[in-house]
């Protein structure tokens, strides 16, 4: 299955995909998401500025990532091993729960690498929800490194930050 860079006509699969993603969450008990993140605004930022990535499945959207150089400017504090090059962040990794264990979310992360390394980076940022275990456990086996802790506003608990140094 191919990842290709999505644009605007994808808005509405997209959209429909984080739904989706944010319903299972919350089933399990892991409030990452809710109604108004990801929202509209968001993906549609991201579209305009070629950033979101997706895997097609069956006509469906069934995955996504952004890739860019925005980073929360709570990572400032943090102590980022590397801190002389430039550096590439991830962001809304998200695999719709009836394709999820079928290793799209680390096809993602490889592509996610292999871009960011043709783009010049090395290295790539990323924070995720501390209560979601199976992505803290993804991005840990895919070799990427925890640095420290942040809060984001109404979120109750906090989000891991992760380098991997490519």
């Amino acid at each position: 299955m191919s990842i290709v860079r999505l644009d605007s006509k994808d808005k509405n699969a997209v959209m429909s995909l984080f739904r989706s993603v944010t319903q299972d969450l919350q089933r399990q008990g892991i409030e990452q998401w809710d109604r108004f993140y990801p929202n509209g605004f968001v993906i549609g930022s991201d579209l305009r500025n070629k950033n979101l990535y997706g895997m097609k499945m069956d006509d469906q959207i069934v995955a996504v990532v952004v890739l860019d150089a925005k980073q929360s400017g709570k990572y400032a504090a943090l102590q980022w091993n590397d801190n002389r090059g430039k550096f590439a962040c991830i962001h809304r990794l998200a695999v719709h729960p009836d394709y999820q264990g079928r290793g799209l979310g680390k096809q993602l992360l490889q592509f996610a690498e292999n871009l960011s390394r043709e783009q010049g980076n090395s290295s790539i940022r990323l924070d995720v929800y501390t209560k979601n275990p199976g992505a803290v456990g993804m991005y840990s086996r895919a070799g990427y490194r925890p640095v420290g802790e942040i809060k984001f506003p109404f979120r109750p608990v906090p989000y891991m930050c992760f380098e991997k140094c490519l």
